[in-house]
């Protein structure tokens, strides 16, 4: 029997849509990096992108656990020397774009390269309930929870 290889032709995608309401950062973003990738099925093929289409809501309302929301450090560099810039879980939480702390879990959890850019392509995470999809894109979706 031959190993199975998928074919990017041969690669059906579903939209799985997950209520992050209350739900642990780390726990979440290991189901949904196993869902981008494809893990989950058993025609996995690690170089073709053969995962789901991820839409979270409710990323502003996810938990850290222990003391994590007032101790775990985001680091980012301006590029200029001594340009490391750093801020708390709770500050991105509290500010303008919560939902960038669910998307660098995942990201971080994905393999970094061309594969792995365009299999972050396939998330979309919004920090409340509204969704903005186009109309062709309104297909059945699943919901985890």
């Amino acid at each position: 029997m031959k190993t199975f290889s998928a074919k990017p032709a041969e690669v059906t995608k579903k939209w799985v849509l997950i209520d992050a309401k209350g739900l642990v950062v780390g726990r979440l973003a290991t189901l949904v990096a196993m869902r981008l990738r494809g893990k989950h099925l058993p025609t996995y093929t690690p170089h073709v992108d053969c995962g789901d289409n991820v839409i979270i809501i409710n990323a502003a309302h996810v938990v850290l656990t222990g003391r994590k929301r007032d101790n775990k450090v985001y680091y980012n560099h301006t590029g200029f020397i001594g340009g490391i810039k750093e801020r708390t879980a709770k500050s991105i939480l509290e500010g303008r774009f919560p939902e960038r702390v669910v998307e660098k879990a995942i990201e971080r959890m994905i393999p970094r390269g061309p594969l792995g850019r365009v299999q972050l392509g396939n998330l979309r995470v919004y920090p409340g309930l509204s969704i903005r999809m186009r109309p062709s894109n309104q297909r059945r979706s699943i919901l985890l929870r």
